[in-house]
């Protein structure tokens, strides 16, 4: 596929009701878009880190509007013992003023999906499934159930382990200092404790929550690719299985990709060399 001319990358800042401005970066191909996605990262990755992958979508085509989660990167305010969001808010309020940004900047006539990596999978889904007329459809990558059951051998006990550890440290010190101990940034308690619980019983029950999470899923029917990695360990096929299962009404297509030479496929760094990925998804997308 030959690469369209790219549009120089944009800062925005997102308007949130009630709460801190999150900060996103728009990368785009110079003429107008096939589609658009808004990108929500990992658990302490800053929306910047992709940019290599949201240049290779943009040369192809495609529109991203890169989000940092609340308290990562330029999004504020920086985790603390007085943070209350989890789960719930940023499926009920973060995710859709992201949406409605980038409606605003492309027009509402250009195709929109939510693009999830890791944790920022699991609250897409939740999002679609509180407004599923707001999206045209989901993409996940390397985006799991943090389930115990959705591992395997020796893999499937550390999850449950490290998972409730998590949270009973965030709960002790007041939020997870995961930048200073390596695993996931700095973050607030709520949001361990909902990622812990999912991990303990497998059922998204988040703190706060003013709708049956699970039955919202169980409904959805919008079209979903779902990409697993083969170096992935915190994300395996397995797990992303088990996250796809919650939506059975909906079109899901699960690929394995296995990358070209060269091409990273663990659970990060698959997005400083994206270009496979940013393929099977333009190709997926031309579909819909």
């Amino acid at each position: 596929m030959a690469a369209e001319p790219i549009a120089e990358p944009e800062k925005l800042r997102i308007p949130v009701p009630g709460a801190e401005p999150l900060a996103a970066t728009v990368t785009a191909p110079a003429g107008p878009p096939s589609a658009v996605l808004v990108l929500w990262p990992a658990l302490g990755v800053p929306a910047g880190y992709y940019g290599p992958f949201c240049a290779e979508l943009a040369a192809r085509g495609v529109a991203v509007v890169a989000v940092d989660l609340r308290g990562q990167g330029e999004s504020g305010p920086p985790a603390a013992r007085r943070s209350t969001h989890g789960y719930h808010s940023l499926a009920s309020r973060d995710f859709p003023a992201a949406t409605a940004a980038a409606r605003g900047r492309f027009g509402r006539d250009v195709p929109l999906f939510l693009l999830g990596h890791s944790i920022g999978g699991q609250s897409a889904v939740l999002a679609a499934a509180r407004e599923p007329k707001a999206v045209d459809g989901l993409v996940l990558v390397a985006s799991g159930s943090v389930d115990f059951r959705g591992f395997t051998g020796a893999a499937r006990w550390r999850v449950l382990a490290n998972t409730q550890l998590v949270a009973l440290v965030a709960a002790l010190w007041g939020y997870w200092p995961g930048d200073r101990l390596g695993f996931g940034g700095r973050q607030p308690a709520r949001l361990m404790r909902d990622w812990a619980r999912l991990g303990r019983t497998g059922r998204y029950a988040p703190t706060g929550a003013d709708l049956d999470y699970e039955q919202a899923l169980a409904a959805l029917t919008l079209p979903v690719l779902a990409v697993s990695l083969p170096d992935d360990h915190l994300a395996p096929a397995t797990a992303v299985d088990r996250l796809v299962a919650k939506l059975p009404a909906a079109d899901v297509e699960r690929r394995h990709h296995v990358p070209a030479e060269g091409e990273a496929a663990d659970h990060v760094r698959w997005a400083r060399s994206g270009g496979g990925i940013a393929e099977l998804i333009t190709g997926w997308l031309a579909g819909r």
